[in-house]
């Protein structure tokens, strides 16, 4: 199983646990709570009811007294009322009055009228001076026909004359409950979804970012890897430096190889040039001659150098890991790279059409500098006399594109593929090869500003080299 999938069903288990432990409550304690609630309205009812229905005890005529009439009245005018969607069309209030010796004298509903009710709880405990209420079955076949009852005693003068009783079916309160841990419920339903969602969310980005990873490290074994990724964490992007870091190391034994390999094919031209200059030399050759084959060690010495510095510094640039960034404005950048080759370009007759971008990229402003500054070299070596090159950049979404394009012949089929690699280079104009490091220097500098570089050839002829940074400055 994936890790994705097995941190999504940990966290949804985790979440649900949690969610029905917290609902479980939540919906236990809907009936009692509100059971709680209506017993504390019926307290406050019986004893206002057992203010009021004072006098009718003591006159004698309960059953025909203001409160019985106050019923008969209520019973008669039927209401409507909605509470949040519950309707209520009646009183469901059951009231009865008994007197000192539990007898009752006055029912709201008129059944219970002359019975002793001096041992039920409420009446039994309320007549001594106790907090009294039950709840008992209207109906001894139906187990939901239970009514709860709170009494309040009737007083006069200090003493206990009687007890007034208020009860209401706990079926009146079952849609109350019923819509309460509907709503409990549904909220369940939606908050489990969010997290499911949520957690969909988390594991597609972990997801994305371990893909990211697993690709880049993948991509080790190949010719091209992949630019070093920023996986948006702090602690992923760790990973990311030790997977770039391990990578270094597991190249070192190849790199070191491979470079040796490819200075020592490329050192054997300038000293076998010197070597049979030297052996010319020491025949002691006319002055002419001498000056000749001096000035061919010297053009040798200079080209070793050049070669063992460029190497160097690409070998530098290969081992690093990260650049500090900055802002570097692309319009001072074109300036300073035309000012640089003003020259060289007037010397051959070379248009240069810098763009005036009015961007900026978040990077190494001198790595950039002498990135672009290869790119032009090569676009000036291959544009002939009187051609045009063209300098540019453009963002879109997210993304800084700089070009150079320029009017030469091109790069040969034959090259595209190994255009890239160190030492690879094409005979120039005047017949020289440069040290082919400065296409692989470019590329080192994409990659780290997470970017790629592509070459290729425009069909109305000429080159296009395409430099793409992932980190532009709005």
């Amino acid at each position: 199983m994936r890790i994705g999938m097995r941190l999504l069903l940990g966290y949804f288990l985790i979440v649900a646990v949690a969610a029905w432990f917290v609902l479980s409550i939540f919906v236990q304690e809907i009936k009692p709570g509100v059971r709680r609630a209506t017993e504390g309205t019926l307290i406050d009812t019986a004893t206002l009811l057992a203010a009021v229905a004072r006098d009718d005890l003591l006159s004698g005529q309960a059953q025909n007294g203001r409160l019985a009439r106050a019923f008969a009245e209520l019973n008669k005018r039927p209401f409507r009322a909605d509470i949040g969607g519950i309707h209520k069309v009646r009183n469901e209030y059951h009231v009865y009055m008994t007197d000192g010796q539990g007898r009752v004298v006055f029912d709201s509903a008129g059944r219970a009228l002359g019975q002793d009710y001096s041992r039920w709880n409420d009446v039994w405990l309320t007549l001594r001076g106790e907090y009294g209420a039950r709840s008992s079955l209207a109906d001894p076949n139906d187990p939901a026909s239970t009514v709860m009852y709170v009494a309040a005693p009737i007083n006069d003068g200090g003493r206990i004359i009687g007890v007034l009783s208020v009860g209401k079916p706990n079926l009146a309160m079952a849609p109350v409950i019923k819509r309460s841990e509907r709503r409990i419920l549904w909220a369940g339903a939606a908050l489990l979804g969010i997290a499911l969602l949520t957690g969909f969310a988390m594991v597609w980005w972990i997801n994305r970012s371990i893909g990211t990873l697993s690709r880049y490290a993948d991509s080790v074994t190949t010719d091209k890897p992949l630019p070093l990724p920023d996986p948006g964490s702090s602690e992923l992007r760790k990973l990311a430096q030790a997977l770039e870091s391990m990578r270094l190391r597991l190249e070192g034994k190849n790199y070191i190889e491979q470079y040796v390999h490819d200075l020592t094919h490329e050192l054997k031209s300038p000293l076998a040039a010197i070597r049979g200059a030297a052996e010319i030399l020491r025949e002691g050759p006319p002055p002419p001659v001498i000056a000749r084959f001096t000035d061919n060690i010297l053009v040798q010495n200079a080209r070793m150098q050049a070669l063992v510095e460029k190497l160097l510094a690409q070998a530098r640039l290969e081992n690093r890991v990260e650049i500090a960034h900055t802002p570097v404005p692309l319009a001072a950048l074109f300036e300073r790279l035309r000012e640089e080759r003003s020259v060289m370009l007037n010397a051959r007759q070379i248009a240069l059409d810098c763009d005036d971008a009015r961007l900026s990229v978040d990077g190494d402003a001198g790595l950039l500098h002498q990135a672009l500054g290869n790119l032009l070299d090569n676009a000036i070596d291959f544009t002939p006399p009187g051609g045009e090159i063209a300098l540019s950049a453009e963002a879109h979404q997210g993304t800084v594109t700089l070009r150079v394009v320029d009017s030469g012949s091109g790069i040969p089929d034959f090259a595209l593929a190994r255009i890239f690699e160190r030492f690879y280079s094409l005979p120039r104009d005047n017949g020289l090869k440069s040290s082919g490091l400065g296409l692989a220097f470019v590329q080192e500098v994409a990659r780290l500003h997470q970017g790629d570089i592509h070459l290729r050839n425009r069909e109305q002829g000429g080159t296009e080299a395409i430099l793409t940074l992932h980190r532009p400055f709005t």
